[in-house]
């Protein structure tokens, strides 16, 4: 194993350890708010870790410091080269660092079941990525005497987040005073919603004051949380074990609709509601972030085909007026590029194929020759 990867495992597995260990100690006196900062710092360097191992990158050229929790994650699951993560696996992650940066920034409060489900999750995903990608034996670096996380897991999420619906609704009844309390309850469960349907940090104050109102008037889980229901966990083994996995509901009614194309069938719509803040980037933005001159970013854009992929790119209309935008899979896409592709030959064949594209030409008699229009 190289030498960078295994001291960043080394961390990686102290971090592990010590959450197990902080999870099941007696008190709970901050006890959540230290198991997600220590499960969250052991996932950043794992995946560190193994994208090193696999030949990737954690520095961008130039910068001083290794790429963040995030950036860590959309390169494992989207870069073909190291590509070690699936979208459910995603979703443990994403939902494991937004948690921690609430609990380390702010206020968030987790039921017990909430946490062993992010805890155990992580240990479960934490073995896979350690024994199937990095082929480490994960039982040999925890100490003999350690105890599995527990022993009873909940195993419906939609359940769970009914229970705590209902919690909160007790916080919130007049007279109580339990306002920020039942918010800090809501932030956890909109958290864990927010990385189900693909978005990450944190929800807005007035996001959560607007839930609370619908928690108040009775709305149901499915109405404040329809991606719960595309979700649900399974659990197998026992002991040491015990795994917990988050995984895509088999034979449920959901499917993809455009946002113009919404019939009356009971689905479950999943579209990007801000366009612009997913294609948050023109073309010039888009080379300011890779290093690249504008022109050469053009050419990149073309060698790439990345109009081709709708994750990175889309034509979109304001106000009549067309623009072309870019979304941050693009800059992963073209910085991952460069670093097998000389791109001055890519500017080249892009000049020669632009130079040949802006001279007419009619073919006659099976030859082609210069519109005369041209010289004229």
């Amino acid at each position: 194993m190289k030498r960078e990867a295994r001291l960043l495992l080394e961390k990686a597995v102290d971090s592990l350890v010590l959450g197990i260990e902080i999870f099941n100690r007696p008190s709970d006196r901050g006890r959540a708010e230290a198991v997600l900062i220590q499960l969250d710092h052991a996932f950043e360097m794992l995946l560190k870790a193994t994208l090193l191992q696999k030949g990737g990158r954690i520095r961008e050229r130039g910068e001083p410091h290794t790429i963040g929790f995030d950036h860590c994650i959309r390169t494992a699951l989207s870069d073909g080269k190291v590509r070690f993560l699936n979208e459910e696996e995603a979703v443990v992650l994403r939902s494991l660092n937004a948690l921690r940066d609430a609990a380390q920034h702010y206020i968030v409060q987790l039921s017990e079941q909430q946490l062993y489900i992010h805890a155990q999750g992580s240990l479960t995903l934490f073995r896979r990525i350690m024994c199937d990608v990095l082929g480490q034996d994960f039982a040999l670096e925890l100490p003999e005497r350690v105890l599995p996380l527990s022993t009873t897991p909940p195993t419906d999420l939609a359940t769970l987040f009914d229970t705590d619906l209902n919690e909160v609704r007790k916080l919130l009844e007049p007279g109580r005073r339990h306002r920020l309390e039942a918010l800090a309850r809501l932030r956890g469960l909109a958290i864990i919603h927010g990385a189900i349907e693909g978005r990450t940090g944190q929800p807005t104050v007035a996001d959560l004051h607007k839930l609370s109102k619908s928690v108040l008037a009775g709305r149901s889980i499915q109405d404040l949380f329809p991606g719960v229901a595309t979700v649900s966990m399974t659990t197998t083994g026992s002991g040491l074990k015990i795994e917990l996995r988050i995984t895509k509901n088999e034979g449920i009614p959901v499917q993809l609709v455009r946002a113009d194309n919404i019939s009356s069938e009971p689905v479950i719509a999943v579209k990007r509601v801000d366009e612009l803040g997913f294609y948050n980037l023109g073309r010039n933005g888009l080379a300011v972030k890779v290093g690249l001159a504008q022109g050469k970013t053009s050419a990149m854009i073309w060698y790439l085909k990345l109009k081709d992929d709708p994750e990175c790119y889309k034509h979109i209309n304001i106000d009549n007026s067309p623009f072309d935008r870019y979304s941050q899979k693009a800059i992963t896409r073209i910085t991952e590029a460069l670093k097998t592709v000389d791109y001055e030959n890519v500017w080249k064949e892009y000049r020669q194929r632009n130079k040949i594209a802006k001279v007419p030409a009619t073919e006659i008699h099976g030859t082609i020759k210069p519109d005369s229009a041209l010289f004229a």
